[in-house]
């Protein structure tokens, strides 16, 4: 182990020459060489290549040794072109084996003769990475990178751009005024700018450093050139002096950092903006994505513990406060709320069905045994969201991802969480947590009110009905003995309109009670359809509801193609209903179309008796599609066989203001009821587990209304 001076001696004195060829050739013995190859001892650094076994070069060798399995020599100095003046000599055991060490530990950080030879020769760059722990050299490392690069990219800490500042601002300066020639392409900085460094951000700036501000840097400083790279994982507190360093030119190396340094460029808040926030003391908050799960529970835990005044949490899931008490979150909150004082609201969406609300009613009130002060809400199930916010004292907030509400433990079913203590995000949250008690509260309110109403209503509709059925039979005496009064016949159609609304009234109540009883059987279609109509007197007998003579009336059956006369029995089309529920949805419809129509004629748009038309069809599928029809067609679906009834009359057509709200309450501009029989119907059908729509038609002939409903067919 020699420096660059001696492979000079070596091959320049036949003796040592001699030697080392005896010892590979004659001696048959294994000689290894390391030096330092230069420029200028290149040749003999080749010849020594062709006597020793193994040569190898280390850059900056010092000292010159040789050592044995038993001896060791070694030398002050060497001469070029000179003996060896001086030797020492020893045998000493340990001696020996130190410098065996020493060498061994040496020859491993060394490169093979021939790679540095061919870089000398054809001027390649070698890729090296190596860690430097001298403070000093570490500097002067740092230093020559930012002088020998051609562009520079930096990531410090807020601690790091001090140390930055101190040692390289000088070489910073050189660089930009050389970018000003057009021979450099510039200085970039990413770092956290905060108070203790602003007035290095903004010089920086001022001289023409790029420079942009990322709150969570990564866990390294680095600095990155076209060439090489530089970092350190200490976090460079206060600037103070780095004492490990990593550097390398490997182009991987280069590449990989470049790539990370550009990710952080394109997601930074420009310096200038960072800098006027802090400046006019704009709300500085921490917003932090947090990755792992189990820290993002432990942080949530970690900010309720904080709490002083309030605790507010919205969960993501009933089974979310399950996890919650589970891992002990019941005497986490009483913890709080004893030894703080502080006031817990929790808001849990019902997501449950309704047969199983015991879950949700035992998971609260074990809670509430165990945390009495604790104050819990269920809101509705469409509030239900996949996140859980947790916010304390209007100061801090998380929110809590939910990755696989399935799982058994929190850390499982987690995913991302997201910490902040942004006033302005904070209060947010906070005031959709208050908006949503208040709405809780409202809520509460609503179904006092609602069922107070119900009541009411139920009570008021039955004692209408009390005194009205006997009043209508003894009117109905009267009219026997008085026929041709018209003022037995006013009063006998007041008190029948009197009974309809206190029918309808019942309806209402039973169906948006889920009370309406029916008493269902075999009933046929066709033969309800054709009683209606000869009832209302469009099927050749009297109508003892009103006149309606002039409107023309088809009722058509098809089965198969073939047309029947109207009024003869046809083929039967059954479904298992309550008949006389179903009695009342059609005439409702069947009254509503004929009333459509005399409204048509009272506004004279059209001569009376004449293009007014109220049709009926049925029909046994739909390849049959006349305009004018009350049509019955089966159909089938992935529910099975269907029977769709439609009534289409050539009337004035549905209001279009009122299309839209149709079959709700009280949905109606006619003076000659209340607006309820179309929500009636629909209650009806839902209720057989059929639908009911309309529609107005716009052909030019036969314009109007079309209502049509669905039945499930009775299956043979």
């Amino acid at each position: 182990c020699a420096d660059y001076k001696s492979p000079s001696i070596a091959i320049g004195f036949d003796v040592f020459r001699s030697s080392l060829l005896d010892i590979m050739n004659t001696l048959n013995m294994n000689s290894r060489f390391l030096t330092e190859i230069t420029k200028a001892n290149l040749p003999n650094c080749k010849e020594l290549l062709k006597v020793v076994g193994q040569l190898r070069h280390l850059d900056n060798i010092k000292g010159n040794f040789a050592v044995s399995e038993s001896e060791y020599i070694s030398t002050t100095d060497l001469e070029e072109g000179k003996p060896i003046a001086q030797l020492i000599y020893s045998n000493v055991n340990d001696l020996v084996e130190q410098h065996q060490y020493l060498f061994e530990m040496l020859w491993d950080k060394a490169v093979p003769a021939e790679l540095k030879i061919r870089e000398i020769e054809e001027g390649a760059v070698p890729y090296k990475t190596k860690v430097i722990d001298n403070s000093e050299e570490i500097i002067q490392e740092i230093g020559r990178l930012a002088s020998d690069s051609n562009e520079l990219a930096t990531c410090l800490t807020a601690g790091g751009i001090l140390y930055s500042h101190y040692y390289f601002f000088n070489i910073k300066k050189k660089l930009l005024d050389k970018q000003r020639k057009g021979e450099h392409m510039g200085i970039r900085y990413v770092t956290s700018i905060e108070k203790e460094n602003l007035e290095i951000a903004k010089l920086y700036l001022d001289n023409g450093i790029q420079i942009k501000h990322f709150r969570t840097l990564p866990p390294m400083s680095f600095v990155v050139s076209d060439k090489e790279i530089a970092a350190t994982i200490e976090k460079m507190e206060g600037g103070r002096v780095v004492g490990g360093l990593l550097i390398s030119n490997e182009p991987a190396y280069v590449k990989h950092f470049t790539a990370v340094f550009e990710e952080l460029w394109k997601t930074g808040i420009d310096a200038i903006d960072r800098v006027r926030d802090i400046e006019e003391g704009v709300d500085l908050a921490d917003i932090e994505i947090i990755a792992n799960p189990r820290e993002g529970i432990r942080r949530a835990w970690h900010i309720i513990k904080s709490a002083r005044e309030e605790v507010s949490i919205i969960f993501s899931s009933v089974n979310a406060l399950r996890r919650q008490i589970q891992m002990g979150g019941a005497q986490l909150l009483k913890e709080v709320s004893e030894n703080c004082g502080a006031k817990i609201r929790l808001l849990v969406p019902s997501d449950i069905e309704n047969d199983d609300n015991r879950i949700i009613t035992k998971l609260v009130d074990g809670l509430r045994l165990v945390c009495p002060k604790v104050d819990i809400r269920i809101i509705d199930k469409s509030f239900r969201t996949r996140i859980t916010i947790v916010a304390v004292d209007e100061r801090e907030c998380i929110i809590i991802e939910l990755k696989d509400d399935t799982k058994d433990v929190s850390h499982a079913a987690a995913g991302l969480s997201t910490y902040s203590n942004s006033k302005s995000i904070v209060s947010s949250y906070t005031s959709i947590f208050k908006n949503l008690w208040k709405q809780t509260e409202l809520n509460e309110q609503l179904k006092i009110h609602d069922k107070m109403q119900k009541e009411l209503i139920n009570v008021a509709a039955h004692e209408l009905r009390t005194p009205v059925q006997p009043l209508i039979m003894s009117i109905e005496s009267m009219k026997r003995s008085f026929p041709n009064d018209e003022r037995i016949s006013i009063i006998l159609r007041s008190a029948e309109r009197l009974q309809k609304l206190a029918n309808d009234i019942l309806d209402v109540t039973r169906i948006e009670g889920n009370t309406l009883r029916l008493s269902l059987e075999i009933v046929d279609l066709n033969e309800i359809i054709i009683s209606i109509c000869r009832d209302f007197g469009v099927i050749g007998s009297s109508n003892n509801i009103s006149n309606n003579k002039g409107i023309k009336f088809s009722y058509k059956f098809n089965k198969g193609g073939k047309k029947q006369k109207a009024g003869k029995r046809v083929g039967a089309i059954l479904v298992q209903a309550d008949k006389s529920r179903l009695i009342q949805v059609v005439s409702n419809l069947v009254s509503n179309a004929v009333n459509s129509i005399k409204e048509l004629e009272q506004r004279k748009l059209v001569k009376k008796g004449r293009h007014t038309r109220l049709a009926v069809k049925v029909e046994q599928n739909r390849q049959d599609d006349e305009e004018s029809a009350i049509s019955i067609s089966v159909e089938e679906n992935a529910s099975g066989c269907q029977a769709i009834v439609s009534i289409r009359d050539s009337g004035i057509g549905i209001d279009p203001e009122i299309l839209p709200r149709l079959f709700c309450k009280f949905a109606t501009k006619s003076f000659d009821g209340i607006g309820l029989g179309l929500h009636i119907c629909k209650g009806i059908i839902e209720a057989h587990g059929g639908n009911i729509w309309a529609k107005n038609n716009y052909d030019e002939q036969d314009k109007g209304a079309t209502f049509s409903f669905s039945l499930p067919l009775k299956s043979s």
